[in-house]
């Protein structure tokens, strides 16, 4: 229960949902528990009436016995159902609060948390996780309360007749109770495997739709079938195991319960003995037959009643203690993140200076659990309305680079600077609204081109000049229109019916809608031609002497970044060369070398 301590707060944020729960549970169950003595009075009324009742005396108690009887169920009922409007209603609303709580960390978490965490387990936590411990919230809180208000007032009623017939009744719920236990934790174990392996076949099934091009390309059909086909069977056979040990469980409540009825007819038959004189003649009282410790045929059918009562209840103690130990066991992983603290904070709520200048001050870098440096002393200045370049080979620090630059992650050594103040320094959030960044990995959303593109207008208005400029700028504007739906056409997941030249594309619109001060393009043009490129380039320069906006273009490609104001080389996380391209073209050093190679590769692809 340590892990659910957390939740405390909540139970006290909807108080008075708990608290008139629980008084609603407390009144329904006190008619509820009339309604067995009810039954048994009726029994024994009418097992006794003599010759003498008439037939309308009797019809008069049916009916009173009758419509008593009904009006405590209708009564029952309306507090039932006020019980789960507010109990369930509590624990919907605090999964509620909880989902958007954990949807908030992850908002704030920092990019080295995603690094390391795998999206399904993300997913996992905010809804499976949270699922479970919405049962311990709703159904296991009614149902403890239940039991803690209702065993002690049928008790009672049961002990008013006979504590000796209560103790012989009781005898086997607990047991039932333990049985339930085991039987549930045994479901519990099997379900998970069952989810586990559909998990599997879900993920099988998704890679081979999303991959049916290279599972046809190279013919592997007939081992994807095979493949799909074991762990079909594999979900088959986990299921079943499930449904075995499922069918235990009614027959196990079944027993008991026909066991307890079986001693509370044949205890409660010795213990509602009539009594005899000495002749061995039943003794009457006022015309009827006088019982040993004044329990009855009526009584015995009221303590059935009561056992029946009772046998939910104590069944639902197995299945609120497997309930609770898997609440247990998911807050636990919430909390676990939920104590996470953000290796990016905002420290600063005021207001920017004017973007003027970027610094990088001697500045080194290597992610968390790892020795080697990613980047190594790195040194270099960019002013406002200038295009900085950076080029080198896969590997060498080019992304992580433009993390830093985003405050992303921190620097291990050195400084970041904005106008000669350090980057933590300043308010991130306004930093980060004057920024459009175009990442190497283009992801568009499931939605129209439309909200796609304007995803990056910040929530601001805009109108449509605006789009198709945005759109014009990014040379995506002419296959928009080519569409049946224009900007209103919708996209597959991650943009899937757009060729990935024209997802790049529509990412940087994304990017300049916002009107940023800071653009980052990185890589992002390695899907178009060399004359879409250029078209692009001749815009975003159009673009940047317009609105006076600073640019870093992160490429491997030099046609994407020759006319940059500055060009940084790296290699192996340091920069080896900085300059124009001419001035590096002039020194023939490794940017020349790159050049000229990729020179000759295309002169290659035309022949």
């Amino acid at each position: 229960m340590k892990s659910l301590s957390y939740l405390n707060k909540y139970f006290y944020a909807y108080r008075w949902h708990l608290l008139l729960g629980i008084l609603f549970i407390t009144i329904q169950n006190y008619f509820y528990v009339k309604m067995p003595a009810i039954l048994g009075e009726a029994a024994e009324s009418f097992r006794t009436a003599t010759e003498k009742s008439t037939v309308e005396a009797v019809s008069t108690l049916a009916f009173k016995l009758a419509g008593l009887y009904i009006l405590y169920s209708i009564i029952k009922g309306i507090f039932l159902f006020l019980t789960r409007q507010t109990i369930i209603v509590m624990s919907r609303r605090i999964e509620f609060d909880l989902k958007n709580e954990v949807y908030r960390k992850y908002q704030q978490l920092h990019y080295t948390f995603f690094k390391s965490q795998s999206t399904g387990d993300l997913m996992n936590r905010i809804s499976e996780d949270v699922s479970q411990v919405r049962q311990y919230l709703g159904p296991g809180v009614m149902y403890t309360v239940n039991l803690a208000i209702l065993f002690p007032m049928v008790s009672y009623q049961m002990i008013q007749i006979s504590w000796e017939l209560t103790i012989y009744t009781l005898i086997p719920l607990p047991i039932m109770a333990v049985l339930i236990y085991f039987v549930s934790n045994r479901m519990n174990k099997l379900s998970k495997s069952v989810q586990q392996q559909q998990a599997q076949l879900s993920t099988i099934g998704q890679e081979t739709f999303s991959g049916i091009r290279v599972i046809k390309a190279y013919i592997q059909e007939k081992q994807t079938e095979q493949r799909f086909s074991k762990a079909s069977q594999e979900y088959h056979k986990r299921n079943m195991r499930l449904v075995l040990t499922n069918a235990l469980f009614m027959p196990t409540i079944t027993f008991l319960i026909g066991t307890s009825v079986v001693i509370t007819v044949y205890v409660g038959g010795l213990l509602s003995y009539p009594e005899t004189n000495a002749l061995g003649e039943v003794i009457l009282k006022n015309g009827k037959p006088v019982y040993l410790n004044s329990v009855n045929p009526g009584n015995i059918i009221t303590f059935i009643g009561y056992v029946m009562m009772l046998t939910w209840p104590f069944a639902s103690v197995g299945w609120v203690t497997s309930i609770i130990q898997r609440a247990s066991a998911s807050q636990q992983r919430i909390n676990e993140f939920l104590q996470v603290e953000p290796d990016i904070k905002n420290h600063n709520t005021g207001t920017n200076q004017t973007l003027s200048s970027i610094s990088f001050n001697d500045v080194s870098y290597h992610y968390p659990n790892t020795e080697n440096n990613v980047l190594e002393h790195i040194s270099f200045t960019i002013k406002r309305g200038e295009t900085l370049g950076i080029i080198g080979r896969t590997g060498c620090g080019k992304s992580t680079l433009t993390h830093l630059l985003l405050r992303q992650i921190e620097a291990t050594e050195g400084t970041v600077l904005y106008n000669n103040t350090a980057i933590s320094d300043i308010n991130l959030d306004q930093f980060r609204k004057e920024i459009g960044v175009v990442p190497q990995d283009v992801f568009l959303f499931s939605d129209s081109i439309r909200n796609n593109i304007a995803f990056g207008s910040q929530g601001t208005t805009y109108n449509q000049q605006e789009l198709e400029r945005a759109a014009e700028d990014a040379h995506v504007l002419h296959n928009i229109k080519a569409f049946e739906e224009g900007f209103d056409t919708l996209l597959g997941e991650r943009g899937v019916n757009l060729s990935g030249g024209q997802k790049q594309r529509v990412s940087i619109a994304r990017a300049l809608i916002r009107q940023p001060k800071l653009l980052v393009l990185d890589d992002c043009l390695s899907a178009v031609d060399t004359e879409t490129e250029e078209i692009i380039l001749r815009n975003l320069r159009k673009y940047t002497e317009r609105n006076g906006t600073t640019t870093v273009i992160v490429s491997h490609r030099i046609s994407s970044l020759r006319n940059a104001d500055k060009i940084l080389v790296m290699e192996e996380g340091k920069i080896v060369e900085t300059g124009s391209h001419e001035s590096l073209m002039k020194t023939s050093g490794l940017y020349a070398q790159m050049y000229e190679k990729q020179l000759m590769e295309a002169a290659e692809g035309e022949l």
